[in-house]
């Protein structure tokens, strides 16, 4: 735990200005963003619009929801962003209706162009980008800084990391070492090793099929997974298992024995968003595990 929060003092893609540059600035905030832009603000946000589920979440953990006036539209937790205006997406961002919200910052994604549009009508974005638990730490305290609460970024993620470390101490010691598949996407890609997901996964004490010599988000044919032969599956619950027409499933130790996680849309949501519900996405998986047949 110690180790993440150390990542806040350092160097990043992503991060907040020193101390003593926030205060030669008054009340002013300054942030870098994960396109190495720094970011001026004369004061802590007040009217934020995110498109992005992971960075509404991360807001309203973070007890700045009211400053929301708007966001994506899968954005969906806490229930109380359903009530907001929505946007678009940031694939289609609906530019008229965020112009019209007046927003003083909009919280994007890196390579949508969502910023350049927005920028050339005056509107301030901040881009955030995080793939792993560093990221994820370092944006949690970023976002914490642009609501005037600097600080409260790093005790959360502390505190997800406490609630983290007792999850790991309630898994079943059979399952310790196991080999699991996270699949995405009906198996378009699955949750590499390097990402915040596998992340999740190694804190478990579970060893992922896809390793660190993949990419975060690799595709993995259906010969792969049966050569890697993992002993669970973890899909979301729409997944029918066995999947149809993948030769030679019926094969893995994972399906011979009835071990496979499908989790609900709803309650998947938080195992694939980088945001402040980590802990709860391992709360499920560790719960799905302690449900199956022992390995």
């Amino acid at each position: 735990m110690n180790d993440y929060l150390k990542v806040l003092a350092l160097s990043s893609a992503i991060s907040v200005l020193t101390p003593a540059a926030l205060a030669n600035a008054g009340t002013a905030v300054q942030l870098v963003d994960a396109k190495q832009r720094t970011i001026a603000f004369a004061a802590p946000a007040r009217r934020i619009v995110s498109l992005q589920p992971s960075f509404t979440e991360a807001i309203c953990a973070l007890g700045g929801c009211d400053t929301l006036v708007g966001v994506d539209r899968f954005s969906t937790w806490p229930q109380q962003v359903a009530l907001l205006p929505q946007v678009g997406s940031l694939r289609d961002p609906d530019i008229e209706r965020i112009v019209a919200l007046k927003p003083d910052v909009v919280l994007a994604r890196p390579g949508h162009k969502v910023d350049e549009r927005l920028e050339s009508l005056g509107i301030k974005v901040l881009t955030l980008n995080a793939q792993t638990y560093e990221d994820m730490a370092r944006e949690l305290e970023v976002l914490a800084t642009l609501l005037g609460r600097p600080g409260a970024g790093t005790r959360l993620w502390q505190q997800m990391h406490e609630r983290m470390a007792l999850l790991r101490s309630e898994m079943p010691r059979q399952w310790q070492g196991k080999k699991v598949y996270f699949e995405l996407h009906s198996g378009m890609a699955a949750a590499g090793e390097a990402s915040f997901i596998g992340q999740t996964l190694h804190g478990l004490g579970l060893v992922n099929i896809a390793g660190r010599d993949l990419p975060m988000y690799p595709k993995l044919g259906p010969e792969y997974v049966v050569r890697a032969n993992p002993d669970v599956i973890i899909t979301m619950a729409d997944m029918p298992v066995p999947p149809p027409k993948r030769q030679g499933w019926s094969s893995i130790a994972a399906l011979r024995n009835q071990r496979y996680c499908r989790i609900p849309n709803a309650e998947f949501d938080a195992l694939v968003r980088p945001g402040p519900r980590i802990d709860e996405a391992a709360r499920r998986i560790v719960q799905c595990l302690r449900q199956l047949p022992l390995p």
